[in-house]
């Protein structure tokens, strides 16, 4: 079978990261998502705490220079965009995989063999799933994919980069079902 690689991005709440995780595991995959950001902090020298609270304060335009003519240092979200960036395609060539989240629908979109999926869920089904199941707030990932160039999704999942998108909170479609259909 020839390889080919499967993104993951969701709504926070909509358990995308789970059923993605199954998904990896019905079809013999790899499953990366904390992966990418601790071999960013490995590639940046950086500890993986820094790169997580950047990363999740993302909302910043892609690319921003703090001189006219792109000349200067980018910032450090920047930074760790790019190196992502680079680190998802490294994976995406090493073989089949799921990535989650990270903008790997964009990162990805000239890659043969790829599919983008997104995972939604209505407001009191995401709400629940944050209290029963992930017991955190929604918070900071909602700004995450603005400012970057070709991504623009909105909280509904309005965006051109994907092949599917999965409501994980009908009746007899949860985890598993939206897993293996």
């Amino acid at each position: 079978m020839e390889q080919y690689v499967i993104t993951i991005s969701r709504q926070f709440g909509s358990m995308g990261r789970s059923i993605a995780r199954e998904l990896s595991e019905i079809l013999g995959i790899e499953f990366l998502d904390r992966d990418i950001v601790e071999a960013t902090a490995k590639r940046m020298g950086l500890p993986v705490s820094v790169i997580s609270d950047e990363e999740e304060s993302m909302k910043s335009t892609f690319f921003r220079r703090q001189y006219p003519l792109g000349m200067g240092m980018s910032s450090l979200k920047d930074e760790i965009f790019l190196t992502q960036k680079n680190i998802i395609r490294d994976f995406a060539a090493k073989g089949s995989c799921i990535i989650v989240g990270r903008c790997a629908d964009y990162i990805l979109e000239d890659i043969p063999n790829h599919l983008n999926v997104y995972v939604y869920a209505p407001d009191e089904a995401r709400l629940k799933n944050c209290v029963e199941n992930l017991r955190r707030l929604p918070g900071k990932r909602y700004g995450h994919r603005s400012g970057y160039p070709g991504s623009s999704q909105s909280d509904t999942g309005e965006d051109r980069h994907y092949d599917l998108q999965r409501r994980s909170s009908e009746k007899h479609h949860g985890i598993w079902y939206s897993a293996g259909a």
